[in-house]
């Protein structure tokens, strides 16, 4: 069906988009979610598998019949998205899809015996400081492949600012750390690391204002204390000051 070479690029980071090169391809609202549906999962999956989660309020006539339209509704896009068989369906092996990769970094970034320094760059920090398709959150399998996605990220990007930090890197490190608290601003690991970064780059009142903000929100927020972890990085007599 797809009369060009363009590399055909799906996007589901920061929200939903099919690209041929350069150029977006307009595709319905059924027919995203299906292709988006079968991009996150690990293999093919039956037809049976596709309607019941995509559709788990119908009948199972009604779901078969749901899927049949999405799929026809994608396959009208003019170019080859889905692998589909009479039991099976996959999104093709050809298209590019931006979660994939950044998946692959973020266990990288995990696995402390792979050296790194090729994705420690701002491209791999922006794609990890993004949510999986925010727009959506109205269907069970999204918000359960987003959660999944959520936690690794920010996994990984304190990773990336600890290496960052290793390396020298204290900005970027800063960043990476940044990006960890603006998501989730009540992870104390996230303001640890960001405190690790600020000090390894000589920036003490950087690092004390840091430990302050993360106490205020715990206390407002928890009710909590920082941990004992986070005290430590800071010297006894700045955390009694500060308190």
């Amino acid at each position: 069906m797809n009369a060009d070479h363009d590399q055909i690029t799906l996007r589901l980071l920061k929200g939903f988009a099919l690209t041929v090169g350069q150029r977006r391809v307009p595709i319905s609202a059924s027919a995203q979610r299906l292709l988006a549906f079968l991009a996150l999962q690990d293999r093919p999956r039956t037809r049976s598998y596709v309607a019941g989660t995509l559709w788990p309020e119908n009948t199972v006539s009604r779901a078969s019949a749901n899927l049949r339209s999405s799929l026809w509704r994608a396959m009208r896009a003019g170019h080859d998205v889905i692998e589909a068989s009479a039991q099976e369906m996959s999104i093709a092996k050809h298209i590019t899809v931006d979660i994939h990769d950044a998946t692959t970094r973020a266990y990288r970034l995990l696995d402390t015996t792979y050296s790194c320094d090729d994705i420690l760059t701002a491209d791999t920090r922006a794609d990890l400081s993004a949510d999986l398709l925010p727009d959506w959150s109205e269907s069970e399998w999204v918000l359960i492949e987003q959660e999944q996605y959520h936690q690794l990220r920010l996994h990984a990007l304190e990773a990336m600012s600890e290496r960052l930090i290793e390396a020298g890197r204290h900005g970027e490190a800063v960043a990476a750390g940044l990006a960890v608290v603006r998501a989730e601003p009540l992870r104390e690991s996230a303001h640890r690391v960001l405190v690790k970064a600020h000090l390894a780059a000589g920036n003490r009142g950087a690092a004390l204002r840091q430990y302050e903000q993360c106490r205020r929100i715990l206390r407002a927020e928890l009710g909590l204390e920082p941990s004992q972890a986070l005290k430590d990085l800071l010297p006894h007599r700045v955390i009694a000051a500060a308190s």
